[in-house]
């Protein structure tokens, strides 16, 4: 063997080991600190044995850095390529950042023939919506000759991947999977303002019910409780943690904000004794000796030592990358007890702790506040745990909002977030295939993954439409009759569906707000509501209230107004008689957990469509309950003209009990039908447009009353026909659709976004009229971390040849600096004219771009996409300073400003490579420059891991 370990390996990790060592490739797929890494350490120690290269690559650079030190204290012969640093590219074992790999393949890179093992690490990264195309793109562009060590968090589409490598590379490909935990974890939670932890899944993975309902019901009576509870509850917990021994802890946050608001409440509190504190000041003094001392004076890098020598930590994107190198170092050398950190720092770094804590289990996505999914609560909680060290992992909830038992089990219990593709074209990525002689871009559209998910749809499509056919086949119309016999019941059955939706188009005007919030601000009023399409019959209201604008997230029950419509301005609370859904469940672990559920029903009084069901006829009394909705308006189907008696808290058991009595009391005394509010009269709707409406319904109920069906045919008859008739209908149509949905699979994707890209390439000349690159495209070849067509419009306009260095870099700052700015009105306001000039010239450019895209039928906002190049760093550089470090203004430094420094030395490097490209030795030396100045900030000093 190529390295042999001096403890037993797992069975997964032999199995893996033996693909390799018979020189073929495969994926594991385990949880974080089940040794996933023995295996990428075997192909390398295999590649140094055989003398191959073999390349070692992460999603992120801090990740690399680490890589690096850890596979150079083993195997010496090791580089490190990340774009700011290169360090020995000759050595056989490459650590690489993705990106670096993928540009390495678009210029047919010399090393790039000589690798035969490449090592992806967290290649579940490739979901990533903004860099997952990245990892795609470089493993399509890999030769076949390859081969592949993938390491993955656990995904259930792991099968899915390896045949597409398998196809795409003509190579076999192996997953090796496992759930196994080499320290088992137990799951707590601890409602807010609770008086302790609830054990809820225990180490051998089951499910305590009984203590969880026991945590619902043991909450504070009044919802929430404030930041300030959370705060006392999370200093309980820590205290809790530190005083059984449970520490180190990583406190998981969804906010910077919250990491350091968490860290500071705790300030008073002390964790280490003098021999530790001596350690860390040690430690802290040599990491920050190579800053300057301007450097050493910012606040963020005053502010953490103290928080440092008290064992507490902090770790979030916001932090200096130095700052952040210094928290890991200590944690993993456990002298930080407390660390508290965002997501992250889940990702990638083997940085286990006994004990993780999850302040929140909602968190802001970018787009909207949800919970967090399970593949992410599968990422972050299995941080707890020390192999070798612990027995056992601990993992805490802290739970600030009323959680269904459905969704706890969903996030607890749910399966990964599978592995899809999030493929898209980029200009520079068509600029680049267009650069090489045999590559074509189409080959990695049809060869990317997000092609072979489409394409594997297609037969399930195609046998799922089949059935819906013969389904449709068996259905008898008119038993024994002829073709003429069908026709009239479609006939019929097309006039009661013309009836139908005029019918509906009627409800529409009556919902409409003018006609109907009279009434229904209200309490007890009686409506009609229908949900999803699911109708809950006669409803309640409880209360009426007027939402400012949409709402941002807050309650399921906003998110229930927001998706049944509504407008989202109007939410009606009101009581529906219903059933959850988990009743319906008929396996043995739901019977056994039927009694309890049975007894806990009384306290659950608030529902959503999700968990509950409409209340049947054939549902027992013990199960039906009446719970309270949150729906907009456009749940209303009917408002009558009754209205009940609700007292002024509806929440209590027997309350709603009585309620639901009065209703079916009211339903017993109108055995025809509630009387409805009046159109005209009551609601006060306009005549004329309404009175079509009427006339139009009553000509089609004529019109079906008279029609042969009717006459010749007795009712029931007549009902079994339409409804077969209907029947068969649904079937061919949805089979229909399945096919067309299949057919569509089949096709290329993104074939006519690609035809549109070309069509802009040639237009603004980076292309000629034979699709053959030309200068302008050479130059966007080497620009990917801004937009290469705005970028590339500037150079060729001649904007930087008369900027000085410090203009130049400023300027590039507008196009990666992505944060909005409170003068969005005029954002380049209060910049001085040096500044302002040219920033008014980019926009010019990137005007002309969004035009030449519109032109060329891509959509594109103008607006939007001018408002994308945003000045807000042009004000840091105002005086004619390109450092970072003079944000120094007593604010911690925002990770957005880091990021975006980090991205505009990247995006300088690219344009001098650029101006080097096409001969332009001015420019270079320009943008040389540039990067050099940027480099001196403190963002930039080099990595402790080096």
């Amino acid at each position: 063997p190529a390295k042999t370990y001096p403890f037993t390996l797992d069975p997964f990790q032999s199995t893996a080991i033996g693909y390799v060592e018979s020189n073929q490739s495969v994926l594991v797929a385990a949880h974080t600190s089940a040794g996933k890494t023995v295996v990428a350490e075997y192909a390398i120690a295999k590649s140094l044995r055989d003398g191959q290269r073999v390349v070692y690559t992460s999603p992120i650079k801090a990740l690399s850095n680490q890589k690096y030190r850890d596979l150079q204290e083993e195997f010496e012969d090791v580089g490190l390529m990340t774009g700011d640093i290169t360090i020995n590219p000759g050595a056989t074992c490459l650590v690489m950042t993705t990106e670096i790999l993928r540009s390495m393949l678009y210029r047919g890179s010399e090393v790039m023939r000589e690798v035969a093992w490449v090592i992806y690490d967290e290649v579940h990264y490739m979901r990533d919506k903004e860099r997952g195309v990245v990892w795609e793109e470089s493993i399509i562009l890999l030769p076949h000759k390859v081969r592949f060590v993938f390491l993955s968090a656990t995904i259930p589409n792991a099968r899915q991947f390896v045949s597409w490598i398998a196809k795409i590379h003509h190579q076999p490909c192996h997953v090796v999977y496992t759930n196994y935990r080499p320290t088992p974890l137990q799951h707590y939670v601890f409602p807010q303002g609770a008086d302790g932890l609830h054990l809820v899944v225990d180490e051998k993975g089951k499910f305590r019910e009984a203590n969880f309902q026991r945590a619902m019901g043991g909450k504070r009576k009044q919802r929430g409780g404030g930041p300030k509870g959370q705060s006392n509850d999370l200093h309980r917990i820590v205290k809790l943690i530190m005083t059984r021994n449970l520490n180190p802890v990583i406190v998981f946050s969804f906010s910077k904000k919250d990491c350091e608001k968490y860290a500071l409440e705790l300030k008073r509190e002390d964790y280490t004794d003098d021999t530790e504190k001596e350690l860390i000041s040690q430690v802290y003094s040599n990491a920050i000796e190579s800053l300057s001392d301007d450097d050493k004076k910012l606040p963020q890098v005053e502010a953490l030592l103290p928080l440092l020598k008290r064992g507490l930590g902090v770790h979030h994107g916001g932090l200096l990358p130095i700052l952040k190198e210094i928290v890991e170092i200590l944690f993993s050398e456990g002298l930080i007890k407390a660390l508290f950190a965002t997501e992250t720092f889940a990702i990638g770094i083997n940085m286990p702790a006994k004990t993780v804590v999850f302040t929140n289990t909602r968190k802001w996505d970018g787009k909207e506040i949800r919970w967090v999914t399970s593949g992410e609560y599968i990422q972050m909680s299995g941080r707890a745990g020390r192999r070798g060290k612990d027995d056992r992992g601990v993992v805490i909830q802290m739970m600030d909002e009323k959680m269904e038992p459905a969704v706890c089990k969903g996030i607890l219990y749910g399966d990964p977030d599978p592995l899809n593709s999030s493929y898209r074209i980029s200009y520079n990525m068509l600029l680049n295939m267009l650069r090489v002689e045999d590559v074509d871009p189409e080959y990695l559209l049809r060869a990317s993954f997000h092609q072979y998910q489409q394409e594997s749809e297609a037969p399930a499509l195609e046998a799922q439409a089949d059935q819906h056919d013969a389904e449709a086949k068996s259905i008898e119309v008119v038993p024994g009759g002829t073709e003429e016999d069908v026709a009239l019941v479609g006939e019929y059955f097309g006039m009661d569906r013309q009836l139908l939706l005029t019918q509906r188009k009627m409800i529409k005007v009556q919902r409409r707000p003018e006609h109907i919030l009279p009434f229904v601000q209200s309490s007890g009023r009686l409506i009609d509501v229908t949900i999803d399409g699911e109708n809950y019959g006669w409803g309640v209201i409880v209360r009426y209230r007027k939402k400012a604008g949409t709402g941002t997230a807050g309650s399921a029950g906003q998110a229930a107004v927001d998706a049944a419509g509504g407008a989202g301005v109007h939410a009606i609370d009101v009581l529906l008689s219903c059933v959850d859904r988990h009743f319906d469940d008929t396996s043995q672990a739901a019977e056994a957990r039927r009694e309890e559920d049975l007894a806990n029903l009384g306290l659950l009084w608030r529902g959503t469509s999700q968990h509950c069901r409409p209340a049947g006829a054939a549902d027992g009394p013990e199960v039906v309950s009446m719970r309270e909705f949150t729906v907009g308006l456009d749940s209303i189907d009917r408002i009558s003209a009754v209205r009940l008696f609700v007292p002024q808290d509806a929440k209590p058991p027997e309350a709603r009990r009585n309620i639901m009595k009065s209703l079916k009391e009211v339903k017993r005394r109108f055995p025809d039908g509630l009387p409805l509010l009046d159109p005209v009269k009551d609601l006060k709707i306009n005549v004329g447009e309404f009175d079509k409406l009427l006339q139009r319904a009553s000509e089609l109920k004529e019109r079906l009353a008279s029609h042969r069906l009717a006459t010749e045919v007795d009712e029931a008859e007549r009902v079994r026909r339409v409804s077969a008739y209907e029947r068969r209908q649904d079937e061919t149509d949805k089979a229909r659709l399945l096919r067309r949905e299949a057919r569509a699979c089949q096709t290329m994707v993104m074939k006519d976004e690609l035809r549109r890209m070309k069509r802009v390439l040639k237009e603004l000349g980076h292309v000629d009229a034979a699709g053959v690159i030309q200068t302008k495209g050479r130059t966007a070849c080497e620009i990917n971390t801004a937009n290469e067509l705005v970028v590339v419009e500037l150079v060729f306009a001649g904007l930087f040849n008369d900027l000085s260095v410090e203009q130049a870099v400023a300027l590039l700052s507008c196009l990666i600096f992505d944060e909005r700015t409170k003068d969005d009105d005029d954002p380049a306001q209060g910049l001085k004219s040096y500044l302002s000039n040219p920033y008014y010239k980019l926009i010019e450019s990137a005007k002309k771009v969004a035009k030449v895209m519109a032109s060329c039928n891509i959509e594109v906002n103008e607006d939007e996409f001018v408002e994308k190049f945003n000045p807000g760093l042009l004000r840091l550089v105002q005086g004619g300073k390109v450092r970072g470090g003079s944000e120094a203004d007593g604010h911690i430094r925002k990770g957005s400003t880091i990021r975006a420094l980090r991205r505009l030395e990247e995006l300088v490097r690219q344009l001098a490579s650029a101006s080097k490209a096409i001969g332009n030795l001015e420019l270079q030396a320009k943008f040389e420059k540039g990067s050099e100045l940027l480099k001196r900030d403190i963002v930039f000093c080099s990595s402790l891991y080096l």
